[in-house]
Parts: C-alpha cells; structure tokens; sequence
C-alpha cells in the first residue's frame, strides 16, 4: 500500500519527485510531459490521472498538487463526483464474475486516496454533496469486506473529528471577538490604572514569548492548505460566468490569523502608550524588545513581525523622550533581521536557518518555525499572479501548481509542529481578550504622554478631545 510520507519529504528541490514519471512518454493521454516532468494536460486528462486503477497509484505529491488547484477550475465536490463516477466505471468495465476480485485490489488503493483527501483537505467535507458522495464510495467499497468496512468508519471518524474541531475553534474566536471589542475608544482623557499591564499579568518576557507562541501555532495548525487558494480565486477564463471557488469558502481560518497579528501590533502600542510615567513606558519598551528577540530565537517570526510593527506605530515612535531612556542597540538589531528591503533579504536568510534547523531537529521546539504570514501570503499571491494558470492551448498549468503546492506543502510541515511550551491560560486569557486602544486612543494617549510638537498634531489632539 502507497504510505503517506512527510510533507517535507515529498517535494524535492526542483518541486516535486522527478522519477516518478519514467515510464510515461512525453505526450499521452491529454497529459503533456517534458524530462519525465508532468508540465500540463487537460482538465479532463489530469483527473483521470488522480484516480487509481489496478494496476496504477497516483503519486502522493501529484494528490497534494492536483487537490489543490483543481479548486481553480471546479468545485471540490464537483471533482469528487467525477472521481466517484471513474471509479464505478472502471467497475462496470471490468469482467463479468470478476466483481469481487476487482474490489480487492482497487478497494485499498481508493481508500488511500480518500484517507489523503479528507485528511489534508478536510474542509472540504463541510459541503453535505462531498460528505454524500464520500459516503457513497465509501460504501461500495466496505460492501463487500468486513476489514475495509472497519478502515472506512475509521476514516469517516477521523474526518468528523476534524470538521468538530474546527467547528468548536470557531465557536471560541467568536468568544474571544465578543469579549475583546474595543471598550476604550471614547477615552476623552488618559486611563489611570484602567487594566493592568502585560509586565503585571507576565513579568518574564521569555514566558510571554511562549505563550505567544502557543496562539501562533494554534491559529496556524487550523488554516487549510485550500485556504490559500481562495485567497485570490478568479474566474475560470473557459468559463467565463463561473467563479470557481468564491461562493463556497468554508472557513476563515486564515482572515482570523491575520486579525491575530493585527491585535498583537495594536496590543503593543496600547501598553506602550498607557502608562502615565516615562520611565515606566521605557521599561514597557525594552520588556517588548526583550519578548521579540526571544520570538526570534524560538523561530516564531510571525509574532516578532507584529511587535515591531507595533513599535513603529506613529503614536509610539513619536514618544522620543520615551525612546530616549531605551536601550535601543537590541532593537535595531531585531529591525535589521526584519528590514523590508531587498524584498526583505535578511529575514528570508533568517527563515532558511530556522527551516535547515527544524529539518534535523531532534525536540519539539527545534522544529518551530512560524513565517511571517503576510509576506508568505503576498509570495504565494505573487506566485500565482506572476504565471496564467491555463496555456494557450487550454491545458492547465501543471509547471506552475507544481511551485505553489510547493510553497504551501512547506507551510504545512511548519503547521503541524505541538508546542513545546506549557500553557499558561492566565496570559493567554490577557493577550486574546484584553481591551486594546483603537488608532485614535493611541494617538489621545501618546499626546497626554509627550504633547504635540507641531500644528499637524496639535490640531490633531484638538479633534481627539
């Protein structure tokens, strides 16, 4: 039986496993090939290409590739009723009395392929006509075996495991939406002890940058690989009044995780801005400093991004008698690694580290590695934007989909990494619900802090209040 590898191991450097195709010529079947490279083929051609006769098993990156991007062109469950009807006929095809040995040795074979569907693509089971369609096949196949029938309520167990996690993730982002919405917007003045601070609730930045960690790679582990997709779906160009995907998002996984980095910045700014005493927003400045060289340490860029985001916000970086008193020389180092030039070179060189890092590592917290998510975002969009997703003569574009499962299949070997860390759900209570101050709070604190110092802001203060 084909075994499911590790993502990490299932796309070479060039993309995807070269010898996989050498029996193939360089033009069978709809399927167009070049140094046994599977370049593009028809639409029809690839999905033939996805299911498993007797004798044949589509190779695990292909599943990956294919499962992916064939949601540019149709809808999953409109894939999943072709494959469910190629299987029948390869059914009905085979000979008369010959029924029962066909099942045999095509029944493993279609569970496998079902097994790598509804475990990496889960989501898509969220449609009633996939789960209906599964079922079905499903069915045929335990027809007949009491070992296939137990393997098909094992997967179908599975799956709604899933689909229930995700379901209950959602129920708790709600929560936390709800529990979080802004209360300190119509501040007309400075809070005195409104809340307590981070250094109160966490006084170890070492502690804090774990914990941040725990909310990073659980909001990670719950984005789809399809997610990515959706991102940027258009019309299919054959069709021109059918858009493929945008009406059936089943999640916003990936939306939430966005909205994380978002808090996390405008979190910072507000602890920052809210004490009363310069010295006391200094040591806030420099515990921040201490918490995002540990985020980089740990491989959790994402985090570290979103606190020096928050630090280069204007109400905080105009605090110059605040910055005055810091010690800035670790801060400058950490912008430096996060410097967006050269199409943010250093930390692309920092993000390879951390990658060759997690490949040979031997714990948990070796393996970390948490992009900075809307620069993966922005690369894979550009990727997709940068090449037609069908050539000239109407084939799909295999070349390309080959270089975004790629990047994608990496996103999903760094996703599924346990935290190391222990829980501690006081701060982690404080970090996703804690009131932060919206834009203008930020700029009415940081002006009660050090006055404005030209017209532009002094008129700005004067609208604030």
């Amino acid at each position: 039986m084909p075994q499911t590898p590790p993502f990490a191991a299932m796309f070479d450097s060039s993309g995807y496993n070269r010898n996989l195709y050498q029996s193939k010529e360089d033009n069978c079947g709809g399927l167009y090939y070049h140094d046994n490279n599977l370049l593009s083929g028809s639409l029809e051609a690839l999905i033939q290409h996805l299911v498993p006769n007797v004798d044949y098993y589509p190779d695990r990156t292909y599943i990956f590739t294919f499962l992916l991007s064939s949601r540019l062109f149709m809808h999953p469950y409109e894939l999943m009723a072709k494959v469910c009807h190629l299987c029948i006929e390869q059914q009905r095809l085979s000979e008369p009395g010959l029924d029962k040995n066909w099942i045999q040795k095509i029944a493993p074979k279609i569970l496998q392929l079902l097994t790598e569907w509804t475990e990496t693509f889960p989501y898509d089971f969220r449609d009633e006509r996939m789960m209906r369609n599964l079922k079905e096949l499903a069915q045929r196949i335990a027809s007949g075996d009491e070992m296939y029938r137990k393997k098909v309520q094992q997967l179908l167990q599975n799956l709604i495991r899933k689909l229930t996690a995700v379901s209950q993730y959602e129920e708790v982002l709600a929560k936390i939406d709800a529990t979080s919405t802004d209360r300190l917007t119509v501040l007309k003045t400075k809070p005195q002890s409104i809340q307590r601070d981070i250094i109160t609730v966490c006084n170890d930045p070492y502690v804090l940058a774990q914990q941040l960690t725990h909310i990073e790679l659980e909001r990670l582990n719950y984005i789809g690989p399809e997610e990515f997709i959706q991102a940027f779906v258009q019309k299919d160009p054959l069709n021109n009044d059918k858009s493929c995907y945008g009406d059936q998002k089943k999640t916003r996984n990936l939306e939430a995780y966005v909205e994380w980095f978002n808090r996390l910045s405008y979190l910072v700014a507000t602890e920052i801005c809210m004490p009363v005493k310069k010295k006391h927003r200094a040591r806030v400045i420099e515990y921040f400093i201490d918490v995002a060289r540990e985020c980089f340490n740990i491989g959790n860029f994402n985090s570290l991004m979103a606190i020096i985001s928050g630090m280069n916000m204007s109400p905080v970086s105009r605090l110059k008698k605040t910055w005055a008193k810091v010690k800035t020389a670790k801060f400058d180092i950490l912008e430096h690694q996060m410097d967006p030039s050269s199409n943010f070179c250093n930390y692309r060189t920092a993000l390879r580290g951390a990658t060759q890092r997690s490949l040979t590592a031997h714990s948990n917290r070796e393996k970390i590695v948490i992009p900075f998510f809307s620069l993966l975002i922005k690369d894979i969009y550009f990727l997709n934007e940068g090449c037609a997703n069908r050539l000239p003569n109407g084939h799909v574009n295999f070349e390309k989909f080959w270089e975004l499962a790629k990047q994608v299949s990496e996103f999903m070997t760094w996703k599924q990494v346990e935290c190391p860390f222990e829980r501690d759900w006081k701060i982690l209570q404080y970090l996703l619900t804690v009131p932060v101050f919206s834009d203008d709070a930020l700029y009415l604190a940081s002006y009660e802090s050090e006055s404005p110092e030209n017209h532009i802001e002094k008129d700005r203060w004067k609208t604030l209040r």
